[in-house]
Formats: C-alpha cells, sequence, structure tokens
C-alpha cells in the first residue's frame, strides 16, 4: 500500500504523501552532498502548476549532514524525509521512494542538480497527459554553467546530440533528471534492485519497452547538472566492476548467449587493461558469468525493432557502438574531474 514504511526505513521529518492521487512525487536519493541536496530539494518544493509531493531518501550520509538534513527538512511543507538503514542502491531506493508516494508521474532528480525553472514538473506532466503510450522521459541536462549540455550525462548514441534541443524517441534515460509514469513503472516491475548502481534506467526501459511504452527525450525540460564530486564512485574501482557486470547481464536477461558476449568480454577486458581498469573489469565479468548461470528470453520482434529504429541505427555498426560505450567511462571521469 502507497504510504507503508518497510523494516529498516523511518520517517525523520516532514509527513508521507497525502491518501489521494495527485500530478507528481519528486523523489531525491540523498548521500551527504549537504549544500547541493538542499538545494535540490528547495528547486522541487519550488515547482509550480501542479500538486506535487517531494520524497527524500538519506541513504547513509555521515552523522552531522543527517542533521543538517534532519533539521532543514523540519522546516519545509508538503515534503516527506525518510532514512534507511543501509545503503539500497539506485534502484533500491528509487523503488522505495516511488511505493511510497502516489503521483501519477514519478519525477527523478539527483541531488546534485536543480530544475531550470519552476514549470518543469507542471511540463513534464503535460507531455505525459498528450502521449498515452509515453511510459518514461529523459531530461535535458546542462553541466554546472546552465548553458550547454552535461557531457558526460548524454546516455544517447552521439549523433543524436544535435538534436539536444529537440526530442526524440529513444532506448533508455540518464537518472540524473527523468520521469516515469507510474502504470508503467508498474507494469515493468520497477527498477531491479539487485543491480544496485549502473544501467539500472536501460534495464527498466528494456522492461518497459517490451510491454509497448515508449521512452522519449525532451529537451524542453531542463535540469542544472552540478556533478558534485563529493560521494562520488570513481571508475578505477566499485563503479568499473558495476558497470561491466550490469552490463552483461541485462544482456543475459534478454537471451545472449556467452558466445555472442564473447567480443563484448574481450573488448571490456582489452578497455580495462589499457586504462588500468583490468582487476575491476575481471570482477565484473566473473560476477556476472556466476550471477547469470541460463539466459532469459529473448527479445520480442516488436522491440527488437524498436531498438534498432531508436538506437542501433544511430550508434552505427557494432564496433562503433561498443567504443562509444566503452570511452563513455573515461568522458565521465575526465568531466567530473573537471568539475571537481
Amino acid at each position: 500500500m502507497p504510504g507503508d514504511l518497510p523494516a529498516g526505513v523511518e520517517l525523520v521529518c516532514g509527513t508521507l504523501p497525502p491518501d489521494q492521487n495527485y500530478d507528481a512525487d519528486i523523489i531525491i536519493i540523498a548521500l551527504n552532498r549537504l549544500t547541493e541536496t538542499i538545494d535540490a530539494v528547495r528547486s522541487a518544493l519550488a515547482q509550480q502548476g501542479g500538486q506535487f509531493y517531494v520524497l527524500v531518501l538519506d541513504q547513509g550520509s555521515e552523522p552531522d549532514i543527517f542533521n543538517s538534513f534532519s533539521a532543514t527538512f523540519a522546516t519545509l511543507e508538503n515534503l516527506g524525509f525518510v532514512a534507511a538503514c543501509q545503503n539500497l542502491g539506485v534502484g533500491g531506493g528509487r523503488n522505495l521512494l516511488t511505493a511510497l508516494g502516489r503521483g501519477a508521474i514519478i519525477i527523478g532528480l539527483d541531488n546534485d542538480a536543480v530544475f531550470n525553472g519552476s514549470d518543469i514538473a507542471a511540463k513534464t506532466v503535460a507531455a505525459f497527459n498528450t502521449d498515452p503510450r509515453l511510459g518514461a522521459i529523459s531530461f535535458n541536462i546542462l553541466d554546472a554553467t546552465g548553458t550547454q549540455a552535461d557531457a558526460a550525462s548524454w546516455g544517447f548514441p552521439l549523433p543524436m546530440r544535435a538534436h539536444q534541443n529537440a526530442s526524440f524517441v529513444t532506448t533508455t534515460f540518464v537518472g540524473a533528471g527523468h520521469a516515469i509514469r507510474r502504470q508503467a513503472w508498474e507494469e515493468a516491475g520497477g527498477y531491479d534492485a539487485a543491480l544496485f548502481f549502473t544501467w539500472e534506467e536501460y534495464d527498466f526501459s528494456l522492461r518497459a519497452i517490451a510491454r509497448n511504452w515508449m521512452i522519449k527525450y525532451d529537451g524542453s525540460l531542463r535540469i542544472v547538472h552540478k556533478s558534485s564530486p563529493q560521494a562520488r564512485i570513481g571508475w578505477n574501482d566499485i563503479r568499473a566492476f558495476y558497470y561491466v557486470r550490469n552490463r552483461l547481464l541485462i544482456a543475459r536477461k534478454w537471451g545472449a548467449s556467452w558466445i555472442l558476449l564473447l567480443p563484448r568480454v574481450v573488448y571490456y577486458l582489452w578497455r580495462g587493461a589499457l586504462t588500468g581498469r583490468l582487476m575491476p573489469t575481471l570482477r565484473g565479468t566473473l560476477a556476472a558469468i556466476e550471477t547469470s548461470k541460463s539466459p532469459g528470453s529473448p527479445m520480442p520482434p516488436a522491440m527488437r525493432a524498436y531498438i534498432f529504429k531508436h538506437e542501433t541505427k544511430h550508434r552505427g555498426d557494432w564496433i562503433t557502438g561498443l567504443r562509444h560505450e566503452i570511452f563513455k567511462p573515461a568522458r565521465q571521469e575526465q568531466n567530473y574531474r573537471a568539475n571537481g
């Protein structure tokens, strides 16, 4: 039932969402980043033009930062601040917050981002109301200057960068700023919490697409992403592990054999060796093999056609597409360092 707190989760301050339907929940996961998180929450509370409720989950902030959150959020209305006794990961945390709400739309905002205007939530709801097939929207993520794209947050084929300020159908969304129709979230089963971190949006999107939902990028819905270096996981260790493990697991979910995945595995290991990430890459590969004993069912034809039309053909041949995927972590790491 919406509003029920699971074991290990407490309501720190504020209230849980009302027991009635409203336009959207705005969910934010917090882990340190004191100033950035408070800015993100205030930005969410400043949204106008609809009925919105803000839900914040702390997943293990340092005690002094947690206490500052509690003191600040206790003075705010239309907000519920909850804390978990352990880090549930990105997917698990979003699942928890989403289950607490009743909004028809679930808007996700990183805790180092702010909305670029007070009408973004209202415009988001209007976009879903216009198209009943629309399952999720990826926002236009600007860098800390608010004037240009955040290159590290571009999760689509590189040729589509030319359409940054337009809209196009795609196969995934970027978690820093996004929205999901609650009906699509429920039908697809939410996020796979076992992934913990990285690729959880793509995994969800594939399950939504398989159920005939459409995923869209909307350049008119803008957020400013500060890309705070605090609490960010480096590419040299656990992030590289999850990046490799989860991508292989997702492929296995849709029927890919290990023989078919061998070129990807070899390429991962090669790039890992060249960039000093060989050991986490190897651990990620072995973890995927251990976890996925048998492949899932292949993608249905309509799903394959959707992915080819809105992703594959934009990436070019498979080598070009794989190089884009492999080199993306390096581009992101450079951007984080530049903003740090």
